[in-house]
């Protein structure tokens, strides 16, 4: 058997006159997690095609499994599962029916079949909607059935593209758990991701740009090979700081990380230096200290030089708003007949302030924020947005705030210009600012000069750029963002936030939704949602540190795979792969290091490092749920002895 599960030498695609993979080379071990990030238009489709045998290169060679991509392809398709953006499912066969299907496909022995679908749907959560269409299942459900069928005749090499964008962090957790299961199964898995905590659960992680592989290690190692290193400060003012930071150091690249500075300075300088800088211009400088790059950070560093800067928007023409916080709930309740989707909410959003809405999908994220835009009517509660009371000053409300739905509520067949004056006339911006309003637009988006190209010919960064644009074109007071970012590259995702961070540095008040973890942190504070509840509320510093319920150990031992498969079925442990290492999340990190040990060291494992991490914002959001999701099942359990 062959030691690589995947070589390739001077891989080349081209389209035309368009090279969209360049004389690529890579091998994949057998066993391994292989991450592929990027842009968007990197290559990393084109990249998976070809080694799904699906397209034959122009130039160079793959061989896969043994076999080589066009002689012997039909070898290669009978050994591998390839699951696209698009997934195929078929709508109107159930969860069962469709892997029954799958099975027939890959002529899956019905003496193994029954077994394996037990183990999947197990595995994946669906016993209980085997009888279900799956056109009826949600997002996340169906991304895990595609999985499911993907997995079904236990295929010895995995391809994913994107499996899990616009998944919630619920049911990515709970993909990436069948994944880990293949994995100790002895499957070699290659995903490409837009999310940067999946890329750092990958053993090794390529990165493209223009159809090149630019970088290729495991994350830790990408990280540490990062030039210079990583500063986080606080600093008020913070604008002014910024901009004092970005002329000191021309390459650090300076962003807002919800109340801190994030800034890469390069080797030897100190952050003593760094606060002195922002002394000297009377900006004081607290809690400098360095900080870990993250793996987004290393992407954007590599790949950000040539992004340029974003236009400052035009100076406000609105007058002074009306007294109050900028969205006030209280006790806000949306029911669609005998179903609960927003449950007797209640929060208070600042002036100013980054509010994350966090939850799973169906959780009532989108609902809460239609009725606070005024678009649907709450069932009970009130609520006031800008000072305007929603539902009863609905003209007044309209021109205060903005909303970019998730399909960013653009007209396809509609040119870039022609979105610009309707959106500018449907929130009534006046002629005399209109000029200067559309020319920031065209700048934010990168469209300068492009006003005459339709909005469906434009990639999906640029349309969500302009889509912020429209929805601020008349300067609102509150700016209403649901999930704006699903599916957007890490360096454009990078640029939007820079973007949010300078409205609410001039006034206004940002409401966004998000599937990112790590958007979160951005946030000045969080609402986390659950079954239309609010479950918790805070800053994210605050959400971890209040945090008592569980804790994390981070281990390093010889052999990360057959150590997940030791933990899976632990009382008290819940095991994941994180690249070269396992975390292991455990009730006291103190009591139970002893116990992981000992079973590492009898099953032979050379143990390098075990200690105690904080929790990611995720890993919180999860206890959350968790904790939710037990009390819930105790409340049913004492209405059924009652009943």
């Amino acid at each position: 058997m062959p030691q690589a599960a995947i070589e390739a030498r001077g891989l080349t695609k081209r389209f035309g006159e368009r090279a969209a993979v360049v004389d690529l080379a890579l091998a994949v071990r057998r066993g391994e997690v292989f991450g592929l990030i990027g842009s968007d238009g990197a290559g990393k489709t084109t990249t998976l095609q070809m080694l799904a045998a699906i397209l034959d290169p122009s130039a160079g060679t793959a061989t896969v499994l043994g076999y080589d991509s066009v002689r012997e392809a039909a070898e290669i398709t009978a050994r591998i599962a390839y699951m696209s953006q698009r997934f195929t499912l078929y709508g109107r066969l159930t969860v069962e029916e469709n892997l029954d299907f799958f099975a027939r496909l890959h002529r899956v022995p019905e003496a193994s079949r029954t077994e394996r679908k037990r183990r999947l749907l197990a595995f994946a959560r669906l016993e209980a909607h085997r009888d279900r269409l799956a056109h009826a299942l949600s997002g996340g459900m169906q991304k895990k059935l595609a999985l499911c069928c993907a997995l079904i005749h236990e295929p010895e090499l995995l391809l994913l593209d994107e499996p899990t964008t616009g998944v919630d962090p619920v049911s990515r957790r709970e993909f990436w758990n069948i994944l880990y299961e293949a994995l100790i199964a002895g499957t070699t898995i290659v995903v490409s991701t837009p999310y940067m905590d999946e890329a750092e659960r990958c053993t090794r992680v390529g990165l493209m740009h223009e159809g090149r592989l630019i970088a290729c290690d495991a994350p830790s190692r990408l990280r540490a090979g990062m030039p210079g290193a990583m500063l986080e400060l606080a600093a008020r003012p913070q604008r002014p700081a910024l901009a004092v930071l970005g002329e000191a150091f021309p390459r650090s690249r300076p962003y807002v990380y919800g109340e801190r500075i994030h800034l890469r300075v390069d080797a030897g300088v100190q952050a003593e230096a760094v606060a002195a800088t922002l002394a000297e211009r009377g900006i004081a400088a607290t809690a400098v200290r360095q900080v870990p790059p993250s793996l987004e950070d290393v992407f954007v560093t590599r790949l950000a030089e040539a992004a340029p800067p974003l236009p400052p928007p035009p100076a406000p023409t609105r007058g002074a708003p009306r007294p109050g916080p900028a969205v006030e709930a209280r006790e806000l309740a949306r029911r669609f007949g005998r179903f609960t989707a927003v449950d007797r909410v209640s929060f208070t959003v600042a002036r100013g302030e980054i509010f994350g809405f966090l939850g799973p999908n169906g959780s009532g994220k989108t609902t809460t924020i239609r009725m606070l835009c005024g678009l649907l009517a709450p069932s009970a509660g009130r609520a006031t947005v800008a000072g305007y009371e929603v539902g009863g000053e609905a003209r007044a409300l309209k021109a205060r705030i903005g909303y970019m739905s998730q399909r960013f509520s653009l007209y396809e067949d509609m040119t870039v210009h022609e979105n610009l004056d309707f959106f500018a006339d449907v929130y009534e911006v006046p002629r005399a600012a209109l000029a200067a309003r559309r020319a920031w637009a065209l700048g934010l988006a990168g469209l300068a000069g492009e006003e005459g190209r339709l909005v469906r010919a434009l990639s999906g960064a640029v349309k969500q750029r302009l889509a912020l644009a429209c929805a601020v074109l008349h300067e609102p007071e509150v700016l209403f963002l649901d999930e704006p970012t699903a599916g957007v590259d890490p360096l454009a995702r990078r640029r939007f936030w820079e973007l949010i961070a300078r409205l609410a540095e001039r006034g206004v008040t940002v409401f966004v939704t998000t599937h990112y973890m790590d958007e979160a942190e951005h946030c000045h504070r969080l609402g986390l949602l659950y079954n239309g509840r609010l479950i918790a509320l805070g800053a994210p510093e605050e959400l971890r540190a209040g945090m008592r319920a569980e804790e994390m150990l981070e281990l390093e031992c010889d052999q990360p795979v057959p150590a997940l498969a030791l933990f899976r079925d632990e009382e008290g442990v819940q095991a994941s792969f994180f690249g070269d290492r396992l975390h292991l999340l455990v009730d006291d990190a103190e009591r139970a290091r002893p116990r992981i040990l000992a079973r590492l060291q009898e099953a032979g494992h050379v143990v390098r490092r075990v200690e105690r991490v904080p929790l990611g914002i995720e890993d919180v959001f999860m206890v959350f749920v968790r904790m939710e999701q037990e009390r819930l099942a105790l409340l049913r359990e004492r209405e059924r002895a009652a009943g």
